[in-house]
């Protein structure tokens, strides 16, 4: 179902907003760039519907009117409190590129809650069709006869930023600036609402509106953070820093040894070929270290290199006031298959947690025993990667309910390819990765599992699960740790072999979407096993998922492939170095595409329904969400139930959820 109000039936109010602050926006993220104490609304532009965009000049109305004399500038003037009633009316959408800066910075100037259910997001919108992230960019990808105004990056730094005096620059400054600043707001908001009115012929699923203002009441919600782990963390490392310097710069004379070119010129006088130093090379350079003193140089640079610390550091950087952490993750943030990212602390990718007595190890650090830490647990960096996880805590007299979905992935791809072997694993023992490496190997399950005559095939049984499901390689394995897991490299290629023989239906499906989608470039409307649509409609490439929630790649083009002796598929899209361009997908890609948005609308429901039975998620991870909830209240049993329960548009998809409480936030 589509909530055509997106565009139609009801006023809607189109907003952007400059503002000042001291505070770096980038470093911390919009609830602390509030929180200083000048940050302040410099200009407030709006258009209702479509009459002209008027704007508000909060900052030079605090100066006498012959500066700036309205009759002098060309522009609609706004009324304040015009806006402001059109703000709190609930009838009124609200819209912006970027909604949750401009939901946050006007509660906090006018001291008054902006509900998300009343906004929509442009950026949001943009992103589910697989346009670019920024204002600029995606005007300029749907050749807008309006586009972003070119000054404005100068301009922000002149009136918005700290001057390198520290003081700051007024409208009094530079008047002539000023007013071209005011222009710039207001064509910032016709843009907006040009890119909302070209895309609005798409309008979302309601329960994609729902999803996008439940995420903005989670990052309102925030979450507490252990302000001591995260300040003797910081002190510990300091401390350990000193000390590793100290004994490099004794073993190598050099002045500052952890710069990277100091080192380097150090290691080739000894003789040694350094291509570079990094995380990657210097095991190998550790290997090849000529004497005892070079090896222990090199260690010292793997420890000082480490960056577990810098997670300390946005931690501090992003706590607010009342003691918590807010916006961690974007809606949306993965565009191609409309997954949350993680933002300031980046929570989808911390380490995992591997010490046996995590709270022992915690405390010691808490309380400032770190003589005592390095001594059981050795090196300090090991320690404080372990620890990351653990800065996040429960409010007072709360604890966390932490659940996940098992395998999701591997799920959601044997449904949509019904590969009937996989699905009943799961909706039995769920041991996947035994199941695989019997299949494969044509061995007994039970003699798989761990202990068992025939463990050693589990971790060929894993890595082929967890890389081969998307056409993946032998590449795909060694990305997947295979290697470290002491499968010998000369082996994977039948392993490659081996699991695609045991999921044919899956090898079969990646064939499937890829004629599918090439046949709706063609001009075809194609549906293939549980609803998945292809079709092209005003320049997208459009796949309905089971869900409903359609995944979009603009400006598909069919190309030779002379290497593979068929035609590719292409569309533009940001690549790698967040340039747009034109890129090359195929059938894996795609499925991996359908797979991960499937499981994505899995955890979105069950979100939906967590929240509707008074479970208050503060943040989630990939498919686990970490729920804060009074002790007494709600049960881990109780959203296991919830996150299993079978999904109207899902039938037959076999989900199961596992978790457990904790005092802290850490894996199981």
């Amino acid at each position: 179902m589509c909530d055509q109000s997106e565009s139609y039936g009801r006023p809607v109010m189109a907003v952007d907003i400059e503002t000042y602050s001291s505070v770096d926006l980038t470093k911390t993220g919009v609830r602390p760039y509030t929180e200083a104490p000048d940050f302040t609304i410099l200009l407030i532009a709006y258009k209702l519907d479509d009459r002209p965009t008027k704007i508000i000049d909060l900052a030079a109305s605090e100066k006498p009117l012959t500066l700036f004399p309205v009759e002098e500038s060309t522009l609609p003037a706004g009324d304040l409190r015009q806006f402001l009633r059109l703000l709190y009316d609930p009838s009124v959408i609200k819209t912006a590129y970027n909604a949750a800066f401009e939901r946050t910075c006007l509660a906090r100037q006018f001291g008054r809650d902006c509900p998300p259910g009343q906004w929509r997001c442009t950026m949001a919108l943009a992103a589910s069709l697989g346009l670019p992230g920024s204002l600029g960019m995606v005007g300029a990808a749907l050749g807008l006869d309006r586009q972003k105004m070119e000054a404005g990056k100068r301009l922000i730094q002149f009136f918005c930023k700290p001057a390198r005096d520290g003081g700051r620059h007024l409208p009094e400054d530079s008047p002539e600036d000023w007013e071209i600043f005011r222009r710039y707001c207001i064509r910032d908001v016709d843009v907006e609402s040009d890119i909302r009115d070209q895309l609005s012929v798409f309008p979302r699923p309601q329960e994609e509106l729902a999803a996008w203002a439940l995420d903005q009441r989670i990052n309102d919600r925030g979450v507490a953070m252990d302000t001591t782990l995260i300040d003797q963390a910081l002190a510990l490392d300091a401390r350990s820093s000193q000390k590793l310097l100290k004994e490099a710069r004794r073993l190598t004379g050099l002045d500052n040894p952890n710069s990277p070119a100091q080192l380097t010129r150090w290691l080739e006088a000894r003789g040694m070929e350094v291509p570079q130093l990094d995380k990657k090379t210097i095991p190998e350079l550790l290997e090849n270290a000529p004497d005892e003193t070079t090896r222990r140089v090199l260690q010292l640079r793997q420890e000082l290199a480490k960056t577990s610390v810098k997670k300390f550091e946005a931690m501090q950087r992003g706590l607010c006031r009342d003691g918590r952490v807010h916006n961690l993750l974007q809606f949306y943030g993965a565009s191609r298959t409309g997954r949350w990212a993680g933002r300031l602390v980046q929570v989808q990718n911390l380490p995992q947690n591997k010490l046996p007595d995590l709270a022992t190890a915690r405390e010691l650090v808490r309380s400032g025993q770190f003589d005592l830490l390095e001594l059981t647990y050795g090196s300090p960096a090991f320690v404080l990667s372990q620890l990351i996880r653990t800065a996040f805590i429960p409010s007072p007299g709360c604890r966390f309910i932490i659940c996940d979905y098992s395998a999701i992935e591997a799920r959601v791809l044997a449904w949509l390819a019904d590969e009937s072997w996989v699905l009943e694993e799961f909706r039995g023992d769920g041991l996947i990765y035994e199941a695989t490496a019997a299949m494969m190997f044509h061995a007994a399950k039970d003699d798989i599992k761990k202990g068992g005559p025939r463990s050693d095939l589990r971790p060929k049984g894993k890595v082929a699960t967890l890389a081969c499901g998307y056409q993946g390689g032998v590449g795909a394995l060694i990305q997947m740790g295979a290697l470290e897991s002491g499968i010998p490299e000369d082996e994977l290629p039948n392993i490659v072999q081996r699991w695609r023989k045991a999921n044919a239906h899956i090898v079969d499906y990646w064939q499937t979407v890829e004629d599918a989608a090439i046949r709706a470039v063609r001009g075809e409307d194609v549906t293939i096993a549980h609803g998945v649509r292809f079709q092209c409609e005003s320049g997208y490439l459009f796949i309905t998922l089971p869900s409903g929630r359609r995944l979009a790649y603009f400006a598909p083009q069919l190309q030779p492939e002379p290497q593979f002796g068929k035609l590719g598929l292409t569309y533009m899209g940001v690549d790698n170095s967040k340039h747009w361009s034109r890129l090359k997908t195929y059938g894996g890609k795609l499925v991996e595409n359908i797979t991960q948005a499937t499981a994505r609308d899995c955890l979105r429901d069950a979100m939906q329904a967590l929240e509707s039975a008074g479970y208050r998620i503060v943040f989630h991870v990939h498919d686990e969400v970490i729920l804060d909830m009074p002790i007494g209240e709600g049960s881990l049993e109780d959203v296991r139930e919830i996150m299993g329960r079978p999904l109207p548009w899902a039938p037959g998809l076999p989900l199961n959820a596992a978790g457990f409480e904790a005092d802290f936030y850490m894996k199981d």
